[in-house]
């Protein structure tokens, strides 16, 4: 009984990942565009992809190391050494994950940006900006009174 080949999973990784590239540039034109409920939509989608890609990578490490090779992308990289004829495929691969890790890095540094800007807005609700007024929203998002205290004190 022979074991399937690492390279078996390739083509649908590949598939996958081509996926969750054209998900992530659709995800930074939402990001540019501050659409939060496109972002919402989109988000889930992304999310399974890559849950999908994760199975097939373990399938791959499985046949690699049932092989006798580490199970992982430097035990791929040692068995398409030996198996030539996968070389494209895993080589595709490999690119096409370059490329996603990447557009990765660019949308975090725009929702890291969005989530400054949001921080910044919440901050200028929360602090008077001079001595004499008070402040927009309390720390809990709560209206904050303006005037005099309609507390009395007792005593």
């Amino acid at each position: 009984m022979s074991t399937a080949s690492p390279s078996t999973t390739l083509p649908q990784e590949l598939a996958l990942i081509t996926s969750v590239l054209e998900l992530m540039k659709q995800e930074q034109q939402l990001l540019v565009s501050a659409d939060t409920a496109g972002l919402a939509e989109l988000t889930p989608r992304k999310a399974q992809v890559v849950v999908d890609i994760t199975a097939l990578a373990q399938q791959r490490y499985q046949r690699l190391a049932a092989a006798g090779f580490a199970a992982d992308d430097s035990g791929m990289q040692t068995w398409v050494d030996s198996h030539v004829e996968a070389l494209p495929g895993w080589q595709a691969l490999l690119d096409v994950t370059r490329e996603a890790k990447e557009l990765n890095r660019i949308n975090g540094m725009l929702i890291n940006k969005q989530l400054s800007h949001t921080q910044s807005l919440i901050n200028a609700m929360r602090t008077p900006t001079s001595g004499g007024e008070a402040a927009v929203y309390g720390p809990r998002g709560q209206a904050t009174p303006t005037g005099p205290s309609k507390r009395y004190v007792v005593g």
